[in-house]
């Protein structure tokens, strides 16, 4: 970089390390102490005889939402000072850590008295949306706090964070694990050597993701992940697989969302099936010999699975079942559908939903559903591209007992709520991916392009926005990682991986337009990749759960009813 712009990392301000940790440890306990306030202020608003009055949790809803929103910020920068304490302790980090762990403090501290963006038109003001006083605030004034959040605004942490980027370097993952930093470096290559070479030409011809990638795919183990090893998986966990995501949605989002299918079905199997089913499905699972789809939404329901009307009718020993899918990823080349429906229509909401294993020959684009009975359409898409979606009509199709998820009637929203923690946690794992590719992308961007006499990146706003896409990656995919590790540890983090999905969504989303940014004018051809990163990443806040929804699941987990 140009070294009359840019400012050694050797006289960047120096701080005494152990004095600055006990400063951030200090930072994160005068919040932990500001939330137990706000919390206890929202249940006098919302809680009636110990539970959640649905009419005065719907009046608060915006300031019950820029809690969760909140406690989404201050846990993240818990496990980004865990990650840094960590890499500290093991003898690991480096200079640049530190400088992405200042930033983090100072610019999400800031936030966090001032105002949080739950969206672009949406801010929660803490001061006054919690009823909180100033002097809840003061800490941040205190000499030491004052000295390090001051420093992390500073032009050199900005310029240090680039100049490392520039180098080639970005910030440590934390893993922990020797088999995982192997497992990152495998589907790193792969993903330089197989994905992201033809990425944009499958995205820009919509074209699904070819089959002899998927073969290699499955060779890698990516749908045999978290399938026990005695059905033929590798039986690695969670955070095997957000590893194995991040890298493959790095590269294209439909790449790292195929191991997705995977995990949705066999979770759905693994937890709630027979062991016949479980012994059926999970080995071909594994191998990839069959594709799964989640055949859950339906028109005009969306997020509210109760509404649900698809229905799976007893007739003897067999049910028929009949309803109308929306949204249905990969429906075409898919050989197993998990379809949920109602099969007691005198229970309302999500009582009488019923989850069932359909299996459908294989289509493909000029003959997506060759099966009696079944029927459907593409829905053409801006983004997420690769796997393509499906609204599907199910007229009279006929399964047995057999075929019912644990054969037992009633129990499908109770099994589709045992899969969201994971769910969540990979969707995450996808959008963390998903804003690395942005950051990628805009830093070699702004090395290769050359304005008024010299690369771009040297310019202070670029090297702002590169430095805080560095930051904000590394916060989300750090509260990401300690979700997977909790759910590997059957330690229950639904509210944890929930703030992962809410927060990585945001990133991927601003990482994406500040890259397009970068681009300037070639970020809106559809001939540069960022265009199709722009699209991808926009959906991360509405599947899997919308950003208002994730928001709502959260808070109600916090209040604890």
């Amino acid at each position: 970089m140009d070294s009359s712009v840019i400012i050694n990392k050797n006289i960047v301000k120096e701080f005494d390390l152990t004095k600055k940790l006990s400063t951030y440890k200090s930072i994160l306990s005068e919040f932990s102490k500001i939330s137990a306030k706000i919390k206890s202020n929202l249940k006098s608003k919302c809680i009636v005889e110990d539970k959640i009055d649905p009419r005065l949790f719907e009046q608060n809803q915006f300031i019950c939402h820029g809690y969760a929103w909140f406690e989404t910020y201050r846990i993240s920068l818990e496990h980004t000072f865990n990650w840094f304490n960590d890499l500290c302790i093991s003898g690991e980090s480096s200079k640049l850590e530190e400088l992405v762990l200042a930033s983090a403090f100072s610019e999400y501290s800031l936030q966090m008295r001032d105002g949080i963006m739950m969206s672009q038109s949406e801010i929660i003001r803490p001061l006054k949306n919690f009823d909180l006083n100033p002097s809840d605030f003061d800490f941040l004034n205190s000499k030491e706090t004052k000295e390090l959040i001051d420093y992390g605004l500073t032009e050199e942490v900005k310029f240090g964070i680039v100049d490392f980027l520039d180098k080639g370097q970005f910030p440590k993952l934390g893993l922990k694990d020797e088999t995982l930093e192997m497992i990152q470096d495998q589907f790193k290559k792969f993903t330089d050597d197989e994905i992201i070479p033809h990425a944009h030409e499958w995205h820009l011809k919509d074209e699904l993701i070819p089959d002899e990638t998927l073969k290699q795919m499955a060779d890698l183990g990516v749908f045999s992940i978290a399938i026990p090893e005695e059905f033929g998986g590798l039986g690695m966990g969670k955070t095997a697989m957000c590893v194995v995501t991040e890298e493959l949605s790095r590269g294209f989002l439909a790449a790292g969302s195929l191991g997705t299918r995977a995990e949705i079905a066999g979770e759905l199997i693994r937890l709630g099936g027979t062991e016949d089913q479980k012994k059926k499905y999970l080995p071909k699972i594994a191998t990839g010999e069959i594709l799964t789809t989640a055949v859950f939404t339906e028109p005009n329901t969306g997020s509210d699975l109760g509404s649900l009307s698809t229905r799976a009718t007893k007739s003897g020993d067999d049910y028929i079942i009949n309803g109308n899918k929306t949204w249905i990823t990969h429906g075409a080349r898919s050989d197993l559908m998990t379809v949920l429906a109602r099969t007691d229509s005198n229970q309302k909401g999500y009582r009488g939903l019923s989850m069932f294993l359909v299996e459908k020959p294989r289509g493909n684009c000029q003959n997506p559903f060759p099966m009696e009975g079944m029927s459907g359409g593409e829905i053409e898409v801006l983004g997420y591209r690769g796997m393509k979606e499906y609204e599907i009509a199910l007229d009279n199709i006929k399964v047995s007992k057999a075929d019912l998820l644990g054969e037992k009637e009633g129990q499908g929203f109770k099994q589709l709520m045992e899969t969201f923690e994971s769910a969540r946690i990979q969707t995450a794992a996808r959008a963390v991916g998903v804003a690395q590719s942005a950051l990628e992308l805009s830093l070699q961007y702004s090395k290769d392009r050359s304005q008024f006499g010299k690369e771009i990146i040297n310019f202070s706003r670029i090297a702002s926005k590169l430095a805080w896409m560095t930051v904000e990656t590394t916060i989300s995919r750090q509260i990401t990682l300690f979700s997977a590790r909790e759910k590997d540890n059957d330690v229950r983090c639904d509210i944890e991986a929930g703030m992962a999905k809410l927060l990585a969504a945001k990133v991927a989303w601003s990482n994406a337009d500040s890259a397009l940014q970068i681009h300037g004018g070639n970020g809106y051809a559809l001939e540069y990749p960022i265009s199709r990163v722009l699209c991808d990443a926009r959906i991360l806040n509405i599947f899997e759960g919308a950003a208002e929804i994730q928001a709502q699941m959260v808070i109600k987990g916090l209040l604890g009813k």
